[in-house]
């Protein structure tokens, strides 16, 4: 049997969608293929190790893992048996994984911190790897690759906290001037919407950009256009597959944190989205050669605006550890397409290990290959 290792909480702030995600997971995995291990991050980075999965209820989002601070668990940095190991120093317990499922969400958690460990591990982890998960997370990144490949993106300002702090009011005219108004303010790097504003006047600028500095030291003041949020799922490493498309339909001003996990009735996913099947098929190959670009693997889910007034399609963002609750967008979306939730995460496990091996195979051909220093000319 495959142990594998569920990993949720984290440090951001998404940490109790985290948990709710790992508890849809943990509840679908196929048990006549794996054997579960459950890891649990508090607020505070510290990582433990459960005597074994327990689910609870949670005013906000239903059903959650529990996380239960209990021992000093230590981890292995470095290549062991290409599994990972988690060593209680208080009781001497040693336990090892095969695999890691990182069902987290947000700073620390996708944006390839946690990736970089577990890679230098060496250790087989569901998702994109450091590289990918770095880019994707960082908005600004992203949209400045992706508009140099020519995917449209709605049109930003990027803006550090140390420029902010010296040019605000030179910083509020230049975007009203480029950008007009509406405007959303948002963390660079952050997702499930935390941190985002959406502002109708000039002077309601300065109060949103210090309400995203308080997530991020760099943030993003985009461009608000009407539009209708679609979303598509892709599956896979070198040959990624793409989903029907999903629509989001908000009751909220905009699809906030609240509208997404909050209100109950805050939001609507509309599988499939009603777009014509020319424009619906041109986005899933746009998601794909998003995906590819932003050197992706595993899964992701990239998100779209259509605007109102014209049909033309903007990139909205990518997430590489997109919401994996049972009726999540990501799962439902497969799940139209023909592909179980229980399906689908042994499925992502399968696209972990081949990943895996073909980075094994990297290093051992790399191992037998005589590399010649450069020689220094003498001029």
């Amino acid at each position: 049997m495959i142990n594998v290792g569920i990993l949720y909480g984290g440090r951001s702030d998404e940490h109790d969608v985290s948990r709710c995600s790992a508890a849809s997971v943990i509840n679908a995995l196929d048990r006549s293929k794996y054997d579960v291990t459950a890891i649990g991050i508090d607020r505070d980075g510290k990582w433990y190790v459960q005597d074994k999965p327990s689910i609870i209820n949670d005013k906000d989002f239903g059903r959650i893992m529990e996380l239960k601070r209990e021992g000093r668990w230590f981890i292995n940095h470095y290549e062991k048996e290409n599994k990972m190991f988690f060593h209680n120093s208080e009781t001497g317990k040693e336990v090892s994984v095969d695999i890691l499922f990182p069902v987290v969400h947000g700073t620390y958690c996708e944006d390839g911190t946690l990736q970089g460990l577990l890679e230098l591990a060496m250790v087989p982890f569901v998702g994109a790897g450091t590289a990918g998960s770095v880019i994707g997370m960082d908005k600004d990144i992203a949209k400045r690759l992706l508009r140099h490949a020519g995917i449209s993106v709605v049109p930003w300002k990027t803006v550090s906290i140390r420029d902010w702090n010296r040019n605000s009011g030179k910083i509020i005219e230049e975007v009203t001037d480029d950008l007009g108004l509406p405007l959303f303010v948002k963390p660079a790097c952050s997702g499930s919407s935390v941190g985002i504003k959406k502002v109708h006047t000039k002077e309601e600028i300065a109060h949103a950009v210090e309400f995203a500095f308080g997530f991020d030291n760099k943030i993003l003041i985009e461009k608000a256009i009407r539009a209708r949020e679609v979303e598509c799922a892709v599956l896979g490493n070198d040959e990624p597959s793409a989903s029907v498309i999903g629509e989001i339909i908000t009751k909220h001003e905009f699809y906030s944190y609240e509208a997404k996990y909050i209100d109950a009735d805050g939001a609507e996913l509309v599988i499939p989205a009603n777009i014509d099947s020319s424009l619906s098929d041109t986005i899933r190959e746009a998601a794909v050669n998003i995906y590819k670009i932003l050197n992706c693997s595993g899964m992701a889910r990239v998100d779209f605006f259509i605007e109102k007034s014209s049909n033309t399609f903007y990139l909205n963002e990518i997430n590489t550890l997109p919401g994996f609750t049972s009726i999540s967008m990501y799962p439902k979306l497969w799940e139209y397409s023909g592909v179980s939730y229980k399906d689908l995460i042994s499925r992502l496990i399968e696209l972990a290990f081949e990943r895996h091996r073909d980075l094994l195979g990297v290093r051992s051909i790399s191992k037998n290959v005589d590399f010649v220093p450069l020689q220094r000319s003498k001029s």
